[in-house]
């Protein structure tokens, strides 16, 4: 995995040194060491981080790790071994300030709020929405992660932990439109979609439709 990061982070920086806008498809959530990674490389940036659960496991907090993609927020912070949160000596590769967690489900936040870490639930965004505001402000730029759990799995249930409680597509699309818009956005991934668990493709039109809507024109 630390390889494959290692990989991953070299074709970031090679699309990103040519004028490009990274787009990343994966996977799993682990893919988005690769992109935080190179942009550390790069200078200071954050994340804004699009996702059902905090993905913060660390043996601070649990009595075993072992599977990245549940474990990767806390990896790109710097609770990790080093063969894959300090490759390089980078750790971190973002700070903990420098992260805004979106559409995360409240009986899942506990953790990032010991840590200080800026988040807002899902049900906060459903009820209110949600304005990014300064967030990002005088950093280098920010990337975009989504693991499309971030929806209620009404909408799109092709995931591997479809939890209730999530996003729906307008209100994904808004905070997407947001992002994507700002000027320091540096790239986007979405991961974690399951064509296995969506035979007749309908789910798979959904999230292309939601990327269309929200993608800047």
């Amino acid at each position: 995995m630390a390889a494959y990061t290692r990989a991953l982070a070299a074709r970031v920086a090679s699309v990103r040194s040519s004028g490009g806008f990274p787009v990343v498809l994966g996977g799993d959530c682990s893919i988005s060491l690769g992109a935080m990674l190179a942009l550390r490389r790069a200078g200071r940036f954050g994340i804004a981080y699009l996702d059902g659960h905090d993905d913060f496991r660390h043996l601070g907090i649990a009595d075993h790790v072992g599977a990245a993609a549940g474990e990767d927020l806390a990896i790109m912070t710097g609770r990790g071994a080093d063969d894959l949160a300090g490759i390089d000596g980078l750790r971190p590769y973002v700070r903990d300030e420098d992260v805004l967690v979106l559409g995360v489900r409240s009986a899942e936040s506990a953790h990032l709020r010991a840590a200080g870490i800026a988040h807002v639930t899902s049900e906060e965004i459903m009820a209110s929405g949600v304005t990014i505001g300064s967030a990002f402000t005088g950093l280098d730029g920010f990337w975009i992660h989504v693991d499309i759990d971030v929806l209620d799995p009404a909408y799109v249930s092709a995931v591997d932990s479809p939890d209730p409680g999530g996003l729906d597509p307008s209100a994904l699309v808004s905070v997407l439109r947001e992002l994507l818009s700002r000027p320091g956005a540096a790239g986007f991934e979405l991961t974690v979609f399951d064509p296995d668990l969506d035979p007749d493709g309908h789910q798979a039109a959904l999230v292309a439709d939601i990327l269309e809507k929200a993608w800047p024109r």
